[in-house]
């Protein structure tokens, strides 16, 4: 009896709440004579924040219209930015700046969805060794990763040297699928100072020098943030690549995403944030010193802690030098 009546009070407040708030949103319309998407668009700055409210407006909406305009083809956009005004009835000749500010927010909305549905094609997508295609990106990564080293063979340890767990990499690729090629091959290709640095690092051992000694020395600070126990770069590079994953399947990227492109983000703007988060993982895997590789689960685990901590910032963005254009700033 005790638990129904709690459910049944809960009920109660829930549709005494939602009808509260369509109460009041109507009463603020009256007296601003706007409405709640004009509200959003004329008192927030443009990027995640903005974004983010009118998504919130549109999904939490009573009509079906605005609530499957978050899911419509790009193509539909612009019609669906008419639908949306005549729904409203806001005047479009009075308000031009609205169908602009709110067309930019749809694209981005819109586009986050498209990106997951491209992410996960490729993460479903296996690695095939008797396709060409596929086989040129891995030989890409290799040339990218080790330049002065020519491959003696497809099937070769040499494949260790850079991460791989055998003699052939595609077994590697069973988890992330394509996905985790491609941004591998991303990171060394449009990145590759980076890339070949943080795989040089990843091949050093533990630094075994004991602590009396680097005291008498001086050095113990410095080699202790110059050396790291030694982990398999594309391993990590794939299991980084399921972080990202994650983190852009639940949601937690659109902070991110929605401050840094200025329309739809693309797969490129994936790759991107999969290299910030391979040199940010590479540069916390030492500030935490692990003991040895079997350390990793938890070194990985506080990393992404730490990001979505972050992401929970509606101004964050994990890679400012990829920020949107200046051209947002006034819609």
């Amino acid at each position: 009896a005790a638990s129904f009546s709690r459910m049944f009070v809960q009920v109660c407040l829930y549709f005494y709440c939602k009808c509260l708030w369509r109460c009041l949103k109507f009463v603020v319309r009256k007296l601003t004579g706007r409405c709640e998407l004009q509200r959003i668009c004329y008192n927030t700055k443009p990027g995640a924040a903005r974004t983010m409210k009118i998504e919130a407006s549109l999904k939490g909406s009573k009509s079906k219209r605005l609530q499957t305009s978050v899911s419509v083809h790009p193509d539909a956009i612009e019609k669906t930015i008419d639908d949306i005004m005549e729904l409203k009835r806001i005047n479009p000749d009075i308000n031009p700046q609205l169908g602009i500010s709110l067309q930019a927010c749809l694209l981005q909305i819109v586009g986050y969805r498209n990106l997951i549905a491209e992410v996960e094609r490729l993460r479903r997508e296996p690695y095939d060794s008797e396709n060409p295609q596929h086989e040129e990106m891995l030989l890409k990564l290799w040339k990218c990763l080790k330049p002065n080293s020519p491959l003696k063979a497809r099937i070769s340890k040499q494949w260790c040297e850079i991460g791989f767990q055998g003699d052939d990499p595609k077994t590697d690729f069973r988890g992330m699928g394509l996905l985790g090629l491609y941004n591998l091959v991303y990171f060394a290709e449009w990145d590759t100072e980076i890339a070949q640095q943080v795989l040089s690092d990843s091949l050093q051992p533990k630094y075994s020098v004991s602590y009396s000694v680097l005291k008498d020395y001086k050095l113990f600070t410095n080699i202790a943030a110059s050396f790291s126990y030694s982990y398999s770069f594309a391993i990590v590079g794939i299991n980084i690549t399921d972080l990202a994953y994650n983190l852009l399947v639940s949601g937690a990227l659109k902070t991110h995403f929605y401050n840094v492109a200025p329309e739809a983000p693309t797969l490129t703007h994936f790759q991107q944030t999969f290299c910030y988060l391979m040199h940010e993982f590479h540069k916390f895997w030492i500030e935490e010193d692990p003991l040895d590789i079997m350390e990793f689960n938890r070194v990985r685990e506080k990393f992404h802690k730490r990001i979505l901590k972050q992401l929970q910032n509606p101004e964050m963005a994990l890679c400012p030098h990829f920020a949107a254009s200046e051209s947002l700033v006034n819609m």
